[in-house]
């Protein structure tokens, strides 16, 4: 990782791409740290030590909900819309032509995700000012600071989208995964410093504390292993005479991923079981405190929902990025053929069916370890070690596909370093 990193920053146009990248993180951190006018930060500061739902909510805002600043929000607005138009494309076969027309109608599947986007933002927006009113946060509850309240938070939601978007275009990475990444990766420091306290006046033992870092290693190389395990289903490829030239007749393979979505079912998992709490905040008190209460990632209802969610998002996402009969077509338009099946459409469901075994467990080893972090909470009661399951899985996957990226554009430059790299690592297998 720290290879790639530098090789990148030796070409002059990927420079300004890495550093464009973080210079947008860094306007992101800034704007996390900006709060809203009339904000009674005490009460703030002692509803979130209370933990719970709101401590979960805060981890993907990137503690900027617990300092109830502009971004409050973060991204889940746009996580949420985007979760819906892919529900939707697969539904209505309007979309779906839409989406198949090339550049041009996925630009505009975007353009509706962003309206999307914009309509969640103001629920949520109008739900986040209902609750911080409702539990004596804001000091002035007047119907004007409220509508100034949701269109602030709105603005600063549709500003990080804008903000992600550049660095999808700009940049390296995915912007919305890596704002999400700085948000995780900048509360590591405090988290460290609060376990230390724990850890000094006995109320965390030191025992504990070991069988937490060993979890955490654990779970890092599992995640890891996950992330980059492939199933390869070796593919021949027929000679074809051509003129005076003959094609075809070598060997490759079809990578078929563990985990083809990548950390996108972690985001989507965890924006579909917060934005259920948000709604609870139009209900009474009573009533909204037993909705938090059910949805409070330590329940069981929790953890078997989100659980459930996120092996059903990793089988959705990879059925809308990976085709069988897209590539089986092509397999055949080309001589393609895997040995013992028959190309065209039985070449298609048995790649299906290959690819059915190998994302149902790997989206079982993501479920489990999303929910590994609550029940070693619960047990081992190490509330302040953050980084664990769901962070673990963005932050590993989102820097995992960073770098891959980086190797990528390495590689179409031709980048002597990297080819170097790749080569000794041929050889060494």
């Amino acid at each position: 990782m720290i290879a790639s990193f530098r090789d990148a920053v030796r070409l002059p146009d990927l420079r300004k791409r890495v550093f464009f990248t973080l210079f947008v993180l860094l306007v992101y951190r800034l704007g996390t740290h900006i709060p809203m006018p009339g904000v009674d930060t005490e009460a703030l500061a002692r509803l979130f030590k209370e933990g719970g739902v709101l401590g979960f909510l805060d981890l993907f805002a990137g503690g900027a909900l617990s300092r109830f600043s502009i971004f409050s929000l973060g991204v889940v607005p746009y996580i949420n819309s985007s979760i819906v138009m892919q529900l939707l494309v697969i539904i209505f076969p309007a979309l779906e032509r839409l989406q198949k027309e090339g550049e041009e109608g996925r630009r505009k599947i975007l353009q509706y995700t962003r309206y999307g986007a914009v309509v969640f933002a103001l629920l949520q927006a109008l739900g986040l000012s209902y609750w911080a009113s409702s539990v004596g946060v804001v000091r002035e509850a007047s119907v004007l600071s409220r509508m100034a309240m949701v269109v602030t938070i709105t603005a600063g939601s549709m500003a990080l989208m804008w903000l992600g978007e550049l660095i999808g275009d700009h940049g390296i990475g995915n912007g919305v995964s890596l704002i999400i990444f700085a948000g995780i990766v900048a509360r590591i420091p405090a988290a460290l410093v609060s376990t230390i306290s724990l850890l000094r006046v006995g109320e965390l033992s030191l025992l504990s504390l070991l069988l937490a870092l060993v979890i955490l290693v654990a779970v890092i190389a599992g995640v890891i292993v996950v992330q980059e395990g492939q199933r390869r289903l070796p593919v021949q490829y027929a000679k074809r005479v051509v003129g005076r030239r003959v094609y075809g007749g070598q060997s490759t393979f079809i990578p078929l991923r563990v985990n083809q979505a990548g950390v996108i079912p972690i985001i989507f998992a965890s924006s579909v079981m917060l934005f259920p709490s948000t709604l609870a905040r139009f209900l009474p008190g009573d009533l909204a405190a037993s909705v938090n209460a059910w949805l409070s990632p330590s329940s069981v209802l929790y953890m078997s929902v989100y659980a459930v969610l996120v092996v059903f998002f990793t089988f959705f996402y990879t059925a809308v990025v990976f085709n069988p009969d897209e590539i089986a077509e092509n397999m055949k338009k080309y001589g393609g053929f895997i040995l013992g099946i028959r190309p065209g459409k039985p070449t298609a469901e048995y790649i299906e069916k290959v690819l059915s075994r190998v994302t149902f467990g790997g989206g079982v080893f993501l479920a489990l370890i999303a929910i590994l972090p609550n029940v070693v909470d619960s047990l081992l009661g190490v509330h302040t070690f953050y980084l664990g399951g769901t962070a673990v899985l963005i932050v590993v996957g989102v820097a995992l596909d960073t770098v891959h990226q980086i190797e990528a554009q390495l590689l179409l430059r031709h980048y002597d370093g990297i080819l170097k790299r790749r080569g000794k690592e041929l050889f060494k297998f």
